[in-house]
């Protein structure tokens, strides 16, 4: 399957099971509850084998280390951004937590950033691309999903709090991440036999966008305006020009600066919306913002990449 059909056949299964879940979600029953529940099992079955298959077929050089490293430094200056101005939205409890995940997480994927990468650089994007990525679940699984369970600072940073955290179910995915990486780096060569890791992805991903349309709300869109005004505000530009501005300073391949960049100019990931479906946050303002998100991506951010992409150095 070449890789422009799977992105048309990935495109497809994130319509049409977020408009299934969002007409599923009008009948009577509770449907945070059935998202939870498909998501769960998600994380401890299709999820994890599609990573540890994936990271185990990769060849790991060491000057990519770069990416991951990029990868970290953006998320964690988005969630510090989101801490700055959370004043400014004066939100509180479980709506503060969602918008501060929401700030942090990234579309860095395949369905969105890898992709973008691939239209610019080719397959070797791609490659690069999940490179980056491979921050993403040891981050997202140690620290986002510790801060969205976690009541207290104090709780989060103990060491009782992080190993009761990290010994759990959800996090498969990250068990996944870190057996595939042992096994990469101790040589031993992954098995050279067919795995269905299309339909597995396919299965995976639509399971997440039919539990996203479950718990989504147009009506939560009109009343959390200025939520999504300073999200895009962060999203679109204080993080990108910040990542510009840095990578001016490095020596770094023309291919690694075009990933990171690209990468910084992601609208907000569907994982904000999977943790808070998971941790009983405001999962319908995570919804609301990560879909008026990219919805603001596709329409004004993606064009510019492609028109200004020789001015920016891309």
């Amino acid at each position: 399957m070449s890789v422009k059909l799977k992105f048309i056949i990935f495109q497809i299964i994130i319509i049409a099971p977020f408009v299934t879940g969002y007409f599923s979600g009008k009948f009577p029953g509770n449907s945070l509850n059935t998202a939870k529940k498909l998501i769960k099992l998600n994380l401890v079955s299709f999820e994890p084998f599609v990573i540890f298959w994936s990271i185990w077929g990769l060849t790991l050089l060491f000057d990519q280390i770069f990416l991951p490293i990029s990868g970290v430094a953006i998320v964690i200056t988005g969630f510090l951004i989101g801490i700055i101005t959370i004043p400014v939205l004066r939100l509180t409890g479980t709506s503060r937590k969602t918008y501060l995940i929401s700030s942090s997480l990234a579309n860095h994927g395949f369905t969105m950033g890898g992709f973008i990468c691939y239209l610019l650089l080719g397959e070797k994007g791609i490659g690069l691309a999940s490179i980056f990525t491979l921050y993403f679940l040891p981050y997202t699984f140690i620290f986002i999903f510790t801060y969205a369970r976690t009541d207290s600072v104090k709780k989060l940073l103990s060491i009782r709090g992080f190993i009761n955290n990290f010994i759990n179910l959800q996090n498969m995915p990250l068990y996944a991440t870190f057996s595939a990486l042992i096994l990469n780096l101790a040589g031993i060569k992954r098995p050279e036999v067919y795995m269905p890791i299309d339909v597995l992805l396919i299965i995976s991903v639509g399971i997440y966008y039919f539990t996203l349309g479950l718990n989504f709300n147009f009506g939560n869109i009109s009343s959390t305006c200025k939520e999504h005004l300073i999200l895009a505000f962060t999203k679109f530009l204080i993080l990108p020009a910040a990542v510009y501005i840095i990578l001016n300073f490095t020596d770094l391949s023309h291919d690694v600066k075009t990933v990171i960049l690209v990468e910084s100019l992601m609208p907000a990931a569907v994982y904000s919306v999977i943790t808070s479906i998971l941790f009983d946050l405001d999962s319908k303002l995570a919804s609301s913002l990560f879909v008026v998100n990219t919805i603001l991506f596709l329409l004004f951010i993606l064009p510019a990449i492609f028109i200004f992409k020789g001015v920016a150095g891309i």
